[in-house]
């Protein structure tokens, strides 16, 4: 007998695009958001001699417990008030599963981090997307109209936004969270680019919640994210927080690098101080090369060209320089984004984009 397995799978997951990340080998990286720069040699070894004591014939700390002091005495949030994940993503889907049923709606504006809606699809839970307004910010009328209409059970906001690189304007994030009783979850992944958080607003407002990540300042590959809000929220994670979710090698690597957090610091200053390298640079490209960049408060830029932007992601990959192709139809029409890198790698870019946009 034959078996159909297409026909065995879910509707909502036949319909779903999966999440690929670029696949193409290139030897400058520009294009996933990560922390160009490595641990040093000497934080390095400390890592390593922490990590070596670790016994991987034993179960990690299910509720990671060290390494969630850590990131309280760096926010200054009670460890009873975050749970780790296993990066964000594992976190969202927390959410869904915790407090959407099927049928039930999620809301988020778009162009965003584009997990909100993967995520909430593949639970069979509705998606109602809100473009932003031609400043790449909330549009809040619409959202208050879309909110009284469909009630949804979370408002997903990403601040700064991926992939515009802006943050949203507070009074605006405020009056949803103040005036909606939809959980309200602020993505914060990119905040230390810019300074900027809602964490002081957690104890006036019980449906916040706050995502934060690890990932882009330098541990991208230990897949460390938490999730910050009330205790009564946390505890009902945890009834469907996978046992052993964070395994004892990111925690032991996470709380080192943390107890050490000068040097991501330090790292982070260069890539803002990147950042606003690349923006002067793409700005001079605008009268005769036909590059617009957006500004940007992440790690990351967004620029439009009045080119194909296909040919020019193709042509610059031909150069050795890899970004992320963003190209389609509606607001991100002919736009690309580039992930600040280390100096001599800036420099790189910028060269093959003067090259290639001519």
């Amino acid at each position: 007998m034959k078996i159909n397995i297409q026909e065995m799978v879910k509707k909502n997951i036949r319909e779903l695009k999966a999440y690929k990340p670029e696949e193409i080998l290139c030897p400058i990286r520009m294009e996933a958001n990560e922390n160009p720069f490595t641990i040093n040699s000497s934080l390095k070894e400390r890592v390593l001699e922490s990590i070596s004591r670790i016994s991987l014939n034993r179960y990690p700390d299910s509720l990671a417990t060290d390494l969630r002091k850590q990131i309280s005495a760096k926010s200054g949030i009670k460890p009873e008030s975050i749970i780790v994940g296993n990066g964000s993503d594992e976190l969202i889907q927390m959410l869904i599963t915790a407090f959407c049923e099927n049928e039930d709606k999620v809301l988020f504006p778009v162009p965003t981090f584009s997990m909100f809606g993967i995520i909430a699809k593949s639970f069979g839970v509705n998606t109602i997307e809100i473009p932003l307004d031609s400043e790449w910010d909330i549009d809040l009328a619409e959202i208050k109209k879309s909110y009284e209409k469909n009630l949804p059970k979370i408002i997903f906001l990403s601040t700064p936004n991926n992939p515009t690189g802006n943050c949203f304007s507070e009074n605006k994030i405020l009056d949803i969270i103040e005036k909606t009783y939809s959980l309200v979850v602020v993505d914060e992944a990119y905040a230390d680019f810019c300074g900027k958080t809602f964490i002081d607003q957690l104890k006036h407002s019980k449906n916040l919640i706050i995502l934060k990540t690890l990932s882009k300042v330098g541990m991208a590959g230990l897949r460390v994210g938490y999730l910050i809000a009330s205790k009564e929220i946390i505890n009902i994670l945890h009834k469907i927080r996978l046992p052993y979710n964070s395994n004892s090698l990111s925690q032991g690597a996470a709380k080192v690098i943390l107890t050490n957090n000068e040097i991501v610091e330090s790292q982070v200053q260069q890539i803002i101080k990147g950042r606003e390298f690349l923006l002067e640079e793409l700005k001079k490209l605008k009268d005769k090369e036909g590059i617009t960049p957006f500004h940007s408060n992440a790690n990351f830029i967004l620029f439009k060209t009045e080119k194909d932007a296909d040919a020019i992601h193709r042509k610059l990959t031909e150069e050795g320089v890899l970004i992320r192709n963003l190209n389609s139809d509606g607001p991100l029409k002919n736009c690309l984004r580039v992930t600040v890198g280390r100096p001599e790698e800036n420099d790189a870019f910028i060269k093959a984009l003067k090259k290639v946009a001519q």
